[in-house]
């Protein structure tokens, strides 16, 4: 009211910063200057007077568990002649509003301070989008590594379950990523690190034996609490969105081999440790370095070779060389691999199956049996392992064929000295090719047809010259003799 004295109304409005409209109404007294005072007196009916005090309020002083959902069907169910279905919203306000002022204390989330080397965390998380290879859907795991500190991350596909040897394979390689070891690794209550059976929070064995090898304190967050884990569980989402997101960018989930995805996920990892590199570096400052040897991420079983030429490990059937059989075996466990040992010496490697539930896996190489089975073809027509001993679509497709098409053991014969063939010739997928393309085009070759492409004996490129010699010659040496 100042700038009234000497200024026109629509100055002194302006000056004051609202409206001359509003100016007006102050000056003829249709508004007063100040706070306005809260109503306290209500418009209409508390639909909620009837229950409120009598049933609802016994119900939130019961339990701090009991929603106003909880509250709203029971209203609903009991009380229905007190009670409108319509003033849903009111009672969820009057309750939050009831719970805010007179409520039980709610748990505090204390924010921990991150400091350099400190600290690791470590998780699994279940990749819940579509990834394919050629096709086939790939149920997987990522194993997430995470440094808080500096927001370094590392991940891994993992395709079994959270054994130790996914752990163990997983930590060695964030450690040697990240070039050392943080003096404290957390988790959840992984079986493969603690036994969850007891009461006491023990360790496994060989977690245990892991941490010594490496120098870091193993801990755990509370069974139940999340949020205790947060660091690393917002970093599943954010990994689990980031792929996501490049396999659209990409425009296919498919690809032709695991290698291929493992290098996908690996190199989109890299790229966001990108960010945080100038961090890491002031990081690895202190971590602990490296232990001189690696870890035991493993581990062993000793087996005895079945007369099937098969050893069985994990419920999975897998099929070793058939002179083996009768002998025993020592096979140490990868995650992804099975390095098998006679005697001490390193005899094959197998690629590791991974079964889901109680289901039974197979992994049956052909190469390690085809002796046997040239000298007993019929046996492959009811042989149990007979689709998982043909090595690729091709030779599924070519075995369809001819056990339509030929009898029974024209067909054995002809699939078992087929396969004799890709073995001897290692040219696998050449002589399945063949033959299939052969069919597609209404003839099926024979196996001479098949032993002419690819067993033919190597033929001379430079053909030796061999230079005739004269009768003279000849002559010259008969004289020189006499």
């Amino acid at each position: 009211m100042a700038n009234r004295k000497d200024k026109a109304q629509t100055t002194s409005a302006a000056k004051a910063g609202f409206s001359e409209r509003s100016a007006r109404r102050i000056e003829s007294g249709q508004r007063q200057l100040g706070s306005i005072k809260a109503r306290v007196y209500r418009t209409r009916t508390d639909p909620l007077e009837p229950v409120w005090n009598s049933v609802v309020l016994p119900l939130l002083e019961r339990s701090a568990s009991i929603t106003p959902v909880g509250v709203f069907d029971h209203l609903c169910e009991e009380h229905g002649e007190s009670f409108l279905p319509n003033h849903r919203r009111t009672l969820e306000r009057r309750i939050r509003q009831w719970r805010l002022l007179h409520g039980e204390d709610k748990e505090v989330i204390f924010r921990q301070e991150k400091e350099f080397g400190k600290q690791g965390i470590m998780d699994f998380t279940w990749a819940d989008f579509i990834v394919t290879i050629q096709g086939e859907k790939l149920e997987h795991r990522l194993f997430n590594y995470r440094l808080p500190a500096s927001s370094w991350s590392h991940a891994q596909v993992v395709y079994g379950g959270e054994s130790f040897t996914a752990v163990a394979t997983g930590l060695k390689g964030a450690f040697e990523c990240s070039e050392g070891v943080p003096l404290e690794v957390r988790t959840d209550s992984l079986s493969a690190a603690y036994k969850n059976n007891t009461s006491e929070r023990e360790f496994t064995e060989s977690f245990q034996q892991l941490a010594t090898h490496y120098g870091f304190q193993p801990t755990r967050n509370n069974t139940g609490i999340a949020h205790e884990n947060g660091a690393i569980e917002s970093s599943n989402n954010h990994l689990k969105n980031q792929i996501r997101q490049a396999l659209a960018i990409r425009g296919s989930h498919d690809f032709e081999t695991k290698k291929e995805y493992e290098l996908f996920v690996e190199q989109l990892v890299e790229r966001r440790n990108r960010r945080t590199k100038p961090l890491l570096v002031d990081e690895q400052r202190q971590l602990q370095p490296l232990p001189k040897y690696d870890c035991v991420n493993y581990t062993v079983h000793v087996l005895k070779v079945s007369t099937t030429s098969t050893v069985q490990l994990k419920r999975v059937t897998y099929s070793v060389p058939s002179r083996l059989i009768g002998g025993t075996v020592r096979v140490h466990l990868y995650d992804k691999t099975l390095e098998v040992y006679c005697h001490d010496e390193h005899t094959l490697t197998l690629d590791r199956v991974h079964t889901r539930s109680c289901r039974r896996g197979h992994q049956i190489n052909y190469r390690h049996i085809i002796g046997s089975l040239m000298k007993k073809p019929r046996a492959f027509r009811r042989c149990q392992w007979r689709d998982e001993m043909l090595p690729s679509d091709d030779y599924r497709q070519i075995w369809q064929y001819v056990d339509a098409q030929l009898t029974m053991d024209e067909a054995s014969f002809y699939m078992v000295k087929l396969l004799n063939m890709a073995n001897k010739s290692e040219r696998e997928e050449a002589v399945g090719r063949f033959v299939l393309d052969g069919i597609r085009v209404g003839r099926l070759p024979t196996l001479f047809d098949c032993e002419d492409r690819f067993l033919q004996d190597e033929i001379w490129t430079d053909s030796p010259k061999v230079e005739q010699h004269t009768l003279s010659s000849y002559q010259q040496i008969l004289e020189g003799v006499k």
